[in-house]
């Protein structure tokens, strides 16, 4: 089950990749990984630094995949965005939270999906 949601996983991020370029963001990283875990994609849109968690579900049978990056999930994200500019030199850059669901082949974007 665990490599059958990987791949599910997986293949989220590229249509959500394929989605933001059309967008018009600048995929500049994907799978960032350090010690305090991973980001999905990381961008530059319209001035800012963007941090886009990527959440795909089959069905809202346990709700909508947007409301799996609860208030844990946002600190976390906070905390690997702060390290992210910190290794590549952009810490003078505007950071900003989006969220891309894919619920059952559709896609939806929510810019600046939280605050810090």
């Amino acid at each position: 089950m665990k490599q059958l949601n990987f791949a599910k996983g997986k293949r989220g991020e590229q249509e959500a990749i394929s989605y933001l370029k059309k967008q018009g963001y600048k995929i500049l990283d994907t799978n960032f990984s350090c010690p305090l875990g991973e980001i999905d994609i990381v961008a530059m849109h319209k001035g800012f630094l963007v941090i886009v968690e990527v959440k795909a579900r089959s069905s809202v049978l346990f709700g909508r995949p947007s409301e799996a990056v609860d208030e844990f999930k946002q600190h976390k994200l906070i905390d690997l965005a702060l390290t992210y500019q910190v290794a590549k030199g952009l810490q003078d850059m505007p950071l900003r939270f989006d969220v891309v669901e894919i619920l059952d082949g559709s896609i939806n974007l929510i810019p600046n999906a939280f605050g810090w």
